[in-house]
């Protein structure tokens, strides 16, 4: 079946991609849920028309998108956490521990954009994968400390 996306959906692609799915997952979950349309002509020409006009507006949200892949740079974060005297962590580290230590040094990424490259379990240095944009991702480096 093939569909055209409505919305960023992880795993399969990014909004106004033609992407195929088997059609149940398309049938049963993306059309009820709104987040693809059918890949008929006229859904393919409306998508073709709304990304010709929306190339520029893109290009800016690309730029913004890149310029905060900037402010981050190669700033290493410490993400404060409850540390055994073996060294492994008490809890989890998460995402949002994460967005919250980039809201503190001025960089604004929300935590649903944020993934871990290696899920942190003990104290250490540790990279994750901020998916800014389609076409920008960028890698926040942060260590994990005791408290």
């Amino acid at each position: 079946m093939e569909i055209i996306l409505k919305d960023d959906v992880k795993g399969l692609g990014y909004k106004n991609d033609i992407v195929t799915v088997k059609s149940g997952y398309g049938r049963n979950f993306l059309l009820p849920q709104g987040l693809a349309m059918l890949a008929d002509k006229t859904n393919k020409k409306i998508t073709a028309e709304n990304v010709r006009q929306a190339a520029h507006k893109a290009d800016k949200v690309k730029g913004d998108a890149q310029a905060i892949a900037d402010s981050v740079g190669d700033m290493v974060l410490d993400i404060p956490a409850k540390i055994g005297e073996s060294g492994k962590i008490f809890g989890r580290v998460t995402t949002l521990q994460l967005a919250e230590a980039l809201k503190a040094k001025g960089v604004d990424i929300d935590r649903k954009r944020l993934s871990f490259d290696q899920e942190p379990a003990a104290a250490g240095d540790f990279t994750a994968t901020a998916n800014l944009h389609k076409e920008v991702k960028h890698t926040v480096k942060f260590r994990v400390v005791a408290e």
